[in-house]
């Protein structure tokens, strides 16, 4: 594979809680979580609920939602991305409410030959409005293990963390004017399809429909620390219609912040593996970038 490591006492320190990944996530039974919605098939759940595999053929790609719906939460699942030449192919992991006005927090991976690295996209909805793009290479290779791939999302920040190293920080800005999801409960979607008119090389691309099916692979989501939404009651699992009211050591993760040594891991993470930033494309922003971009 095409990666290259810097050697920084961050990035040993990265390296090594990358090795140690699949110790730190608990195993639920995906049975009880997902709903495979879409894919004819081609969406599993395996070993008695342990593993979860999407696959994608000519013919359909494939798709899962969660049971719950969450106003809030810490919320980890391990993926394993489509091997070999996944070009054309996107695996898309992601919460998001539903209309026209909706929410949305995504992990995006956008496939790509074999021997080039996969690019992770990010992007943020907040009342319909995205354009918050910021994209990443991953040091290490996706496709060779499983991953921890990680939301944080409280009233006051959205933190995006691969295997415990944060790499993208969206702070609620609506003192200045800005949306910030917050009143929408949002379920966990994840689907794995062809988009080769745009996914790698801006379309260049396209898929090698002889490699397939791809396929990828999921275990060990945990939504242990999220507040479940009832949307019959209109109630919260965190005792209140209002989550953040909520100060239990159990719900610390309401507060949480980057402390120094994780906004320092965030800042490695961004000098050396940011490849697209909306807060930098003044081109793209001919008016003036958006107002969060402003914010330290």
């Amino acid at each position: 594979m095409a990666f290259s490591f810097s050697v920084t006492s961050f990035g040993l320190m990265i390296i090594c809680l990358t090795l140690s990944s699949s110790m730190v996530v608990s195993a639920g039974n995906l049975y009880q979580d997902f709903d495979i919605t879409w894919g004819d098939g081609r969406g599993k759940i395996l070993n008695n609920g342990e593993l979860l595999s999407l696959s994608l053929d000519k013919a359909s790609g494939s798709g899962f939602q969660s049971y719950n719906e969450y106003l809030f939460g810490k919320i980890d699942m391990q993926l394993k991305l489509v091997p070999g030449n996944s070009a054309g192919t996107v695996t898309a992991y992601y919460l998001s409410s539903q209309g026209a006005t909706h929410d949305e927090i995504d992990f995006e991976f956008l496939g790509n030959l074999s021997g080039d690295p996969y690019i992770l996209h990010t992007n943020v909805f907040s009342q319909g409005k995205g354009n918050r793009e910021q994209q990443f290479y991953l040091w290490f290779d996706p496709t060779a293990d499983f991953h921890t791939y990680s939301i944080l999302w409280n009233p006051q920040r959205i933190i995006f963390s691969v295997d415990g190293t944060p790499i993208r920080e969206f702070k609620n800005a609506e003192s200045i004017g800005v949306s910030y999801p917050k009143n929408q409960a949002m379920r966990m979607y994840s689907s794995l399809w062809n988009a080769d008119d745009w996914a790698t090389r801006g379309g260049l691309v396209k898929t090698d429909w002889t490699q397939a099916p791809f396929t990828a692979s999921y275990r060990n989501f945990n939504a242990l620390n999220a507040c479940v939404w009832s949307s019959s009651s209109g109630s919260s699992s965190c005792g209140s219609n209002s989550p953040s009211a909520s100060t239990s050591n159990n719900n610390a993760w309401l507060t949480e912040e980057l402390d120094s040594t994780s906004q320092d891991r965030l800042k490695w993470v961004q000098n050396n593996y940011m490849i697209y930033n909306y807060c930098t494309d003044t081109k793209r922003f001919p008016q003036g970038l958006p107002q969060e971009c402003n914010m330290s």
